[in-house]
């Protein structure tokens, strides 16, 4: 067996890689204190523009150019290019994106937007979604720039040394609400912003603990999402006089069944991540995996009501089917007048192999005999997608992961969530999931995006960072 190369981190000077860690922390602070919330508040109409433009000045200070491109006045996204000798192929993009969603600041333990640093956290709304890769991904760029200088290059204009293909830094607007303000404008209009052999996104090689062993899910599919609007028709009338066609009391019935979700349904990416999970482990645990991977529903749905932890239960349950989640209503004027309409708005996510189509008639049969009262629109929608898996950059991604750490183990994964992958599968850019975490087993990840108290952990970014370095110099020397 032959030794695995030497890693690119490891030529570092230990004390320049610290100050690169130290500066990671206090990037990702000072984008956490700039509230680029989507939708956009009253008070802060441009977050976003903001985080864009210190990035930009973040990119300046290191000697290299960007550009902020905004569809929307304060909607900005913002983009660099590091060169390569151009002898190694199409860029490597590192992608991000800026926006994040709301949060209630009475609820949380640090306030949403202060960055604090406490008990070896970052706090923060956007620390796990998603401004530590970006974070990461800026302070890697900040490397290479640096080593070009140390080089007497001047990476606004010359090759960094070392790098045969260029790096494209691209951080976009509008993802938590589609993209259509972001990175979709810059597909159709700009795509030079995002054009690449190959992107690095969020939502991957984040551990996690299970049956003692520690594994490392590499985002490589997603699923797609619906959203619909359904308006529910009753009959006006007097609150003394209830009658069974009042649109509020339709609503809640309709509510009822859509929440009960179908049956299973396991991928091909699922089969493949549940069943390399099930090698590394034994007895009772690694039978339930398999079960789960079962092309039986029944075997499935046991296995998943015999997980004890209800966060990997959760997340589990939502990757083997398609979902439907009712998640606003209104209905009603005043108490006493009987709704003689009401709305309903549904996020549906959907399976590889699922349509916008096959979605619509799943919410139209769990209706029933409602569905002779309900309206039911489109709102949104992007289909599923996949990164293939028998490639250098999925292998060298897991190649990474280990040289790092000897005892993980990288797995192909789908993510119940969408990210601005949607897009670059427009332009043929394979997207991988791949935000490097070396996380505390207890640490409950999963419930901190969208969550409360949404954190990350100190240590946790200082591992992550020399990971993503060295898959940057890896895949473009």
């Amino acid at each position: 067996m032959t030794a695995p190369p030497a890693l690119p981190s490891a030529a570092l000077d230990p004390d320049v890689l610290g100050r690169a860690g130290d500066e990671l922390l206090e990037t990702l602070r000072e984008l956490i204190r700039i509230p680029s919330v989507n939708p956009v508040p009253f008070d802060a109409p441009d977050g976003e523009t903001r985080a864009a433009t210190w990035i930009a000045l973040a990119l300046a200070d290191a000697g290299v150019p960007s550009e902020v491109v905004e569809l929307v006045p304060g909607r900005g996204s913002v983009s660099a290019r590091l060169r390569g000798d151009g002898s190694g192929g199409e860029p490597l993009l590192l992608l991000s994106h800026l926006d994040v969603v709301p949060a209630a600041a009475g609820a949380w333990t640090h306030g949403p937007f202060d960055g604090d640093l406490a008990d070896g956290y970052v706090w923060g709304r956007g620390a796990v979604d998603m401004k530590n890769l970006l974070a990461m991904e800026l302070t890697v760029v900040r490397m290479l720039a640096a080593e070009a200088r140390a080089a007497g290059r001047d990476p606004a204009t010359d090759p960094i040394p070392g790098l045969t293909r260029d790096v494209i830094l691209t951080s976009t607007a509008d993802e938590e609400a589609g993209g259509l303000n972001g990175i979709g404008w810059i597909v159709q209009e700009r795509p030079e912003l995002i054009q690449a052999a190959a992107a690095i996104n969020e939502s991957g090689a984040v551990a996690t603990s299970f049956g003692g062993r520690r594994f490392y899910p590499i985002g490589v599919a997603e699923k797609g999402y619906a959203v619909y609007r359904l308006t529910v028709h009753g009959t006006w009338g007097h609150g003394s006089m209830p009658r069974d066609d009042n649109a509020a009391v339709r609503a809640a019935q309709a509510v009822i069944r859509l929440a009960v979700q179908g049956g299973p349904r396991p991928t091909e990416v699922m089969r493949t991540f549940l069943g390399g999970v099930a090698d590394q482990l034994d007895g009772e645990q690694a039978r339930l995996l398999r079960a789960l991977a079962s092309e039986d529903p029944r075997l499935g749905e046991a296995a998943l009501d015999a997980i004890c932890d209800p966060t990997p239960a959760r997340v589990i349950r939502a990757l083997l089917r398609d979902t439907v989640s009712p998640n606003i209503v209104h209905a009603g004027i005043k108490y006493n007048v009987i709704p003689g309409d009401a709305s309903i708005e549904l996020d549906c996510r959907l399976l590889p192999g699922t349509t916008e189509e096959d979605m619509r008639e799943t919410v139209i049969g769990r209706l029933g005999d409602l569905a002779a009262h309900v309206d039911v629109a489109l709102v949104i929608h992007a289909p599923p997608v996949a990164a293939p898996v028998d490639t250098d950059v999925y292998r060298l991604l897991a190649r990474t992961v280990v040289d790092h750490d000897p005892d993980g183990i990288p797995l192909p994964f789908m993510v119940p969530f969408a990210t601005d992958a949607k897009h670059t599968a427009l332009l043929d850019v394979p997207t991988y999931g791949f935000s490097p975490l070396l996380l505390d087993p207890e640490e409950r990840f999963m419930e901190r995006f969208h969550g409360v108290d949404e954190r990350v952990g100190v240590d946790a970014l200082r591992w992550g960072l020399p990971v993503l370095y060295d898959v940057v110099r890896r895949f473009c020397g």
